[in-house]
This record gives C-alpha cells, structure tokens and sequence, in this order.
C-alpha cells in the first residue's frame, strides 16, 4: 500500500487530533488537519483562568513525550498544559500539517451507489480502511483572510476521515423554558460556561466584578467558575450557585488513590460483554470489594466536609459517578467560601427567569442576579450528527446508543474513525491508545471483522453496561472502569503483548498508564 498518496483529514487540533496526526505520520502518511480555531489544544485552549487538570500528570501524558522536569506540580494549570501540548506539536513536526481558521462545515460519503452500503458484508466493502468504492468530500470554511468580505468555502476530497472535535465544545446545552419564562424576560446577562471560559480572563473578571452571579450547574465547569466568581467577588457581591442534583467532589489528594485502583485486579470485579461463567462468577464474588471501596470514599467525604449542611449528600454511589464519567474535583477553598459568605448552595428540581432574577422552585422570593452562567454541558451527540451531509450517517449516529467499535468505529459509517469521544478517567491516556491502534489499522497491519460481528459486539457492550449503569448509561462512558480490558484488545487486534509488566503481582496490582504502552508494535 502507496501510504502517501491515500489523503487523510483529521479534523480538530486538539489533543486527538494532535496524536491522529502525529501517529499517522509515523506509518508513512500525509495527513491535513483543520483546526476551526487559530491555535492547538481544543478546549485548553479557551478556559477560565483557574483551570487546572484534574488528572495526575502521570496519567495525562503523552507515552513518549514526558513532561518538563520543571513542572513539578501534579496537577499543572492551563497554561503548562497548553505549553506542553505546543511542545508536543513542536517536537514530532505537526504543525506544519495543521490548517488554522479552516471550519469543516459538513462531510459527504461520495459512492457510486448508497444501495452498495447497505449491501456490504465487510467494513468499506473489504474491511479495510481504504475503498475503493468511495471517498469523503469535505466542505472548509476559511476564515482566516482579513480582507475577505465573508469566509470563503473549499472543497477536499480525502480517503479516510479522523473526526477529533471533542465532546465538550462548539454547541452548548441551553435548558427550554416555558413561554415568558426565559433569559428573554431577564434584565441581566444570561451566557453559556462555554462563552464565559472563551474570554481572556481580564474580561471575565471586569464582567463578574462587583456583579450578584448564578451558576446554574453542578459538574465540573459549574463548580469551578462558582468558585473563581466567589474567590475574586467575596462576601460583598456572593455567588450562588443553583442545582438539581448533587455529585461526589474529590479532594485533590485522594486522587491518586483512585487511580492507582485502576488495576487488573479491580477489573476482575467489573462484568465484561459476553463474559464466560467463571469470569461473571468471580466478578460475582469479588464485586462486594468495590461497593466497599465506594462506601469507604462516602464515609469519608461526609466526614471530612458538610456536605448534609448544605444539602450537598449524594442519592448515587461514588463508584456509579465514576463510571459514569460525572468526575468532578473539589477547588481549593470552596467550602471556605461558603464558610464566609461568598459563596451560596441552592438545591432545586426547577427554575426559570423573571425580570430582576431567578425564581427557584420551592422559594417565595426571586434570586436575585446581575449575570447568569449555564455550565449545563454541551449536545456532544448532536454536534456530531450535524457534521454528516447524509441522512442515513445522522440516523446511523441519532438512532443507536450503542458505543462505537473499539470506541472509535462506527460499524456503519465507511472510512472514518472517531477519536477523542469515548470518555474515560485518564482521556490523554486511552485516546494515545486508540490513534496507535487507529495507526496501525490504516497501515494495513489488520482488518477488520464483519459489520454484523462489529454490531454484535458493540451491541453486547451495550447490553453489558445497560445492566450496570441503568438510566446513567452513556455510549461514550461505556468502558470507563476496563480501561485496561479494551487495551487488551486493541493489543491483541494489533498483534503485540497485552501484558506490559515485568512480573505477575505488579501485572495483577500495579496501575496501568501510557508508559506501559510506549512501544506497541
């Protein structure tokens, strides 16, 4: 196979597209990337000042690229990530593959005959990643010419399509709200987290200062910009913060300990898609270590901090909010601030807007507000259905809920590969993971399975998870706690040992993280 001369457009220079780009280089490729933006790192790139991983570096690196040994911090801040991505960029000569400013309005599966999707047995006819059947059309908005009048499109016709977007950008989660009952009621200002972190934080900060602000959430984004508004505002100008349902926020320090279980041996506790009898039966018996595990962080959070005080005790298990991949870090200070005053708690099932305010559901008088700031997430799922031109693509990725194959390959969609979406604990770590295997299945080194062998085992998958997580089931949270299970398999796909420790107790106990995979081959 004549690798540089099949074309291949990654869209996205984030941290996916970054390792999409640099791993298909290795395997001899000339890859395009378009970036909407004018710089790397997706949503490190626009984020509020206080952002921080929430990740021990160890676990979010790159596994041949450490980090500076002048970052000693476990957890380095925006800025030092966004550094170490550049250099990262720098170091394996990808930037001059990138196109900044360039948007992919929309892809097309140009084919012969659609009749001819429906009628293949193998992935793109022949399980493989090239056809030649059909290619992609891509439509690129460049905004990049100043002089422009309005952005002008372009047209690219490639051969294989890596979508790296990222799951929390682009298109916000507004709530609907009843008639006369919305932001348009509202004498203040209403905006998304998204728009609060895109602007410089000398921006943010005028616009919050001295202002009575409302933070309308309770996963991360919420709670960190909750937290930032009552550290710069104080008790002068208190910050609320209003939610429907309370999650289990994690010391920094207790991290590490969660991580460090992220072993083989907590992954025998865990059922696993189309399981035998003797593996469901150990995972039967040992599974009451985990429940134990789970009730041993609760008790002590509910210990250490208020949380029955200000109504903040969860009605999930902390395991169920990991698996689920609602994982969210307590900032420095938080319950400091509502300890004096800058920051309040509000728990309600409902609100909507009124002129000078909020009304909250179960509360007589309005909440009174200056700005309102929705960290409600993002339609990740729509975002990614816009993207196909095609009908039949948009039903393919609205009408199943089952995960990808190999959490990056859709069973129905030809010549294209979605990265970045599965989410996980350690995202740098297992998105690495799929781009070598993504690399190597590009090169040709395997094929794959039949698409009706693809569909039953994500199917299974599914099934499996549906079980286990029940109304919390997200297709892109489905192998968060067998991180190590799916590196298994991409392995044993790749054809490379699966078992990347020295000997038996630290292959049974000991964490895995990108080290252990730094040569797959």
């Amino acid at each position: 196979m004549e690798s540089d001369k099949k074309r291949i457009a990654i869209i996205g220079a984030g941290i996916s597209g970054l390792m999409a780009c640099k791993y298909t280089l290795e395997k001899g490729f000339n890859p395009i990337v378009f970036e909407a933006r004018s710089g790397i790192g997706g949503v490190w790139s626009q984020t509020i000042e206080s952002t921080k991983l929430q990740t021990p570096k160890d676990f979010y690196q790159f596994s041949d690229f450490s980090w500076p040994r002048e970052v000693k911090e476990t957890y380095p801040d925006h800025t030092q990530v966004l550094e170490y991505l550049h250099a990262y960029a720098l170091h394996f000569n990808i930037l001059p593959r990138i196109k900044f400013n360039s948007k992919v309005t929309c892809i097309d599966y140009v084919t012969s005959s659609t009749a001819d999707l429906h009628s293949w047995d193998l992935w793109g006819g022949s399980g493989e990643p090239f056809s030649p059947w059909g290619k992609w059309r891509l439509t690129v908005r460049n905004g990049q010419n100043p002089s422009a009048s309005a952005p002008t499109d372009q047209v690219y016709q490639v051969d294989f399509v890596i979508l790296c977007m990222g799951r929390y950008s682009d298109l916000p989660n507004i709530p609907d709200f009843p008639l006369s009952k919305g932001p348009e009621v509202f004498n203040g200002k209403v905006l998304h987290s998204m728009d609060y972190a895109a602007m410089d934080d000398d921006v943010a900060a005028d616009l919050i200062k001295e202002k009575r602000v409302t933070v309308i959430g309770f996963q991360k984004s919420a709670v960190d910009i909750a937290a930032e508004v009552a550290n710069k505002n104080g008790a002068t100008h208190p910050c609320t913060l209003l939610f429907k349902t309370a999650h289990w926020i994690v010391p920094e320090y207790l991290l590490p300990l969660v991580f460090q279980g992220l072993n083989r041996f907590t992954e025998l506790m865990i059922h696993k898609p189309g399981e035998g009898f003797f593996i469901w039966l150990l995972a039967m018996l040992l599974s009451p270590l985990l429940w134990i595990f789970s009730m041993s962080i609760e008790c002590y959070l509910k210990y250490m901090y208020p949380l029955k005080k200000y109504n903040m005790v969860p009605t999930h298990r902390f395991l169920k909010q990991i698996s689920s991949c609602m994982f969210t870090v307590l900032p420095a200070n938080f319950y400091d601030r509502i300890k004096d005053g800058s920051l309040f708690l509000k728990k309600s099932q409902s609100f909507s807007f009124c002129r000078n305010g909020l009304i909250v559901q179960g509360e007589s008088k309005p909440l009174l507000s200056d700005i309102v700031i929705l960290a409600t997430g993002y339609k990740s799922e729509e975002k990614l259905k816009n993207m196909f031109s095609s009908t039949l693509f948009q039903k393919c990725i609205a009408e199943s809920s089952a995960p990808f194959y190999r959490e990056c390959i859709h069973p129905q969609i030809p010549q294209l590969a979605i990265l970045g979406y599965a989410d996980s604990p350690a995202i740098l770590y297992s998105t690495e993971m799929r781009s070598k295997w993504l690399a190597h299945f590009l090169a040709g080194n395997f094929r794959l399975p039949t698409i009706s062998k693809m569909e039953e085992d994500v199917m299974e998958w599914e099934k499996c998870k549906r079980r286990d997580e029940k109304e919390s089931y997200r297709r892109s949270c489905a192998s968060t706690l067998l991180q190590i299970y799916c590196n298994d398999q991409l392995c044993k796909d790749v054809g490379c040992n699966s078992r990347r420790k020295n000997w038996f107790l630290a292959e049974l106990f000991a964490a895995y993280g990108p080290k252990d995979y730094k040569d797959l081959s």
